[in-house]
């Protein structure tokens, strides 16, 4: 059974003077998929912490599973347990020891059992395939890595809805496809993910819904029609995805091409070649 989406409405944020968010309205639905989008400083970051609770808008509310986030103690302790934000670095959230001590951390503040705990975090360990990892210091570990143990700690708190910044940010093209995996995961078991990011190619493949910040607003609609929308990518200092691109330059639809694969069947389809005609030289 679904369960209510992440909402926010009419969320405004400001630091002293300078407006950030002005009166964002986001629905994203549970167990769905979105990409955030946005030029540097635009917001994307302020956006995700104050969904988390991290930050208190000057106006409008946060919704999850129903309830909204009240901004006092007990308030923010519930939400936390149905939103959890892993921030760009690392390093900001990685305090532990070791790999087994950082990810059991949230489990046990909640006051469960020893082998609650210990449930929690052999499933956090697994879902990111870092169960080799267990017992290594945290110093001792790689960048990816380390990115993936704080995902794992974020994992353990069993959230409604994970928020990513910039998650695949600093990662080699190998530590990029295990990050997308270890996120599929996730989304398997029905977790509402959150990614921010500037890669266009990465949010038009694998995003269910992008919205994209610019100037304090926020659109939100299907990847196609936004990332080809040439004033709203030029308006967010973006680009069009490369295959869109190259869709344009052929005459194909890019509203109808998400991917390589979606590309290349057009292009086949184009030239009246089906795909069983194509023989490799």
């Amino acid at each position: 059974m679904s369960r209510p989406p992440l909402r926010a409405l009419g969320l405004v944020v400001g630091f002293g003077v300078h407006p950030v968010l002005r009166g964002i309205d986001l629905v994203v639905p549970d167990g769905s998929r979105l990409a955030l989008l946005g030029a540097n400083g635009s917001g994307k970051t302020t956006l995700l912490r104050t969904l988390a609770g991290a930050v208190r808008p000057d106006a409008g509310v946060v919704e999850v599973a129903g309830r909204e986030l009240v901004h006092h103690r007990a308030g923010l302790r519930a939400h936390r347990q149905l939103v959890q934000l892993v921030t760009q670095d690392p390093d900001d959230q990685l305090f532990a020891a070791d790999v087994c001590r950082d990810v059991s951390f949230g489990p046990l503040n909640l006051g469960l059992s020893e082998g609650v705990v210990r449930a929690r975090v052999a499933h956090a360990l697994s879902v990111l395939s870092i169960e080799d990892l267990a017992e290594r210091p945290i110093h001792e570990l790689s960048y990816g890595q380390r990115k993936r143990v704080a995902i794992a700690g974020a994992v353990a708190m069993e959230p409604q809805v994970l928020l990513l910044d910039e998650p695949t940010a600093g990662l080699d093209p190998r530590g990029v496809d295990e990050m997308v995996i270890a996120v599929e995961g996730l989304l398997a078991e029905g977790t509402t993910v959150v990614i921010s990011t500037h890669d266009v190619d990465f949010a038009l493949w694998w995003a269910d819904s992008v919205a994209v910040l610019a100037d304090g607003r926020l659109r939100h609609g299907s990847p196609p029609e936004l990332l080809c929308d040439a004033e709203l990518i030029d308006v967010a200092r973006l680009r069009r995805p490369i295959v869109s691109q190259v869709a344009a330059e052929l005459g194909l639809s890019a509203l109808e091409i998400g991917d390589i694969p979606a590309l290349v069947a057009a292009i086949r389809q184009s030239c009246g070649v089906g795909v069983k005609q194509v023989v490799t030289p």
